[in-house]
């Protein structure tokens, strides 16, 4: 199966909008396995009309709890506890918030008296889509880890499509540059980035595509309303050919993606016009560009 993943180094630059018209174009050639990889702000079910079909916990890390029925009052815990988390009051208690898993009031308790147990990071579920199946996921609050929940989602979604295969894996990567964004790209068999023509976007497109080419993703570039800007615009351009990466796409704004949105659908099933034709030549090239690196790869 091949394996797309769109990145942002911004967040808001329209990279889900994309994702659910990509899919929604390949859907019509083959099966299609949509990923949401944006555990953190989850917003690709949006487009797709997801019907839940299953889920299940995710844990990452470890908490602290006291048990009340051994513990002496002595406050040892409290005294190392770096985070804050130990409370005091009627009996010691942990913030499991703020405890960060480090085992050192377990270790400093005379009593015996603290253990520590998985924390629940979120929930992945596996929803039906018109489009295909649409894997995705829930950080709880206060939770981090969402490194690790991605990784739980894009291995749920492999295990699913074992007996499964689909001709696309179709991932909708978080913004930025950190742990998620990793997790989100390891192993893909190209990277699309989405940027728009703004000083900052320009700016994270930089740091987007140093991420992508540090861990040997091959990468191009999508600017999205690149006709607001001209100047932005030409400045990414300018700024990929020193990169010796290839911009794909130029997509114009068009009002028509907030009334796709509203409308809860992928703008390629209600849209007409320029923007069509710009995703279908995107996902054609899309489409050319991922062949030939499976040739390759052969």
């Amino acid at each position: 199966m091949k394996q797309l993943v769109v990145l942002s180094g911004k967040g808001g630059t329209g990279k889900t909008t994309v994702t659910a018209a990509i899919g929604h174009l390949a859907s019509t050639e083959g099966p299609v396995l949509f990923v949401d990889a944006d555990v953190d702000a989850s917003n690709l079910e949006l487009l797709l009309s997801p019907e839940l079909q299953a889920k299940e916990s995710c844990f990452a890390g470890e908490t602290a709890r006291i048990d009340p029925a051994r513990c002496n009052g002595c406050g040892a815990c409290a005294e190392v506890c770096r985070f804050d988390a130990v409370r005091e009051g009627d009996a010691f208690s942990v913030d499991p918030v703020a405890c960060e898993g480090c085992r050192a009031c377990c270790y400093a308790c005379p009593c015996d008296a603290i253990t520590t147990e998985p924390v629940q990071a979120g929930e992945v579920y596996r929803s039906e889509t018109p489009y295909g199946p649409l894997f995705h996921a829930r950080l709880l609050p206060g939770r981090e880890n969402s490194g690790k929940l991605v990784t739980a989602v894009r291995r749920a979604a492999a295990e699913w499509a074992k007996d499964r295969p689909a001709d696309l894996v179709l991932i909708d990567g978080p913004p930025g540059i950190g742990c998620p964004v990793i997790a989100a790209s390891t192993g893909v068999d190209l990277a699309l980035v989405v940027t728009e023509p703004t000083l900052s976007a320009i700016h994270d497109l930089e740091r987007a595509l140093q991420t992508a080419s540090h861990f040997g993703i091959p990468a191009a570039v999508c600017i999205n309303k690149s006709d607001l800007n001209e100047r932005r615009t030409e400045e990414i351009e300018n700024a990929c050919r020193k990169r010796d990466v290839d911009v794909i796409g130029w997509i114009p704004y068009d009002l028509g993606a907030q009334r796709a949105v509203v409308a809860r659908v992928p703008v390629t099933t209600c849209v007409e016009g320029g923007l069509e034709l710009t995703l279908r030549r995107l996902h054609g090239e899309l489409a050319q560009r991922l062949s030939r690196h499976e040739q390759d790869i052969r």
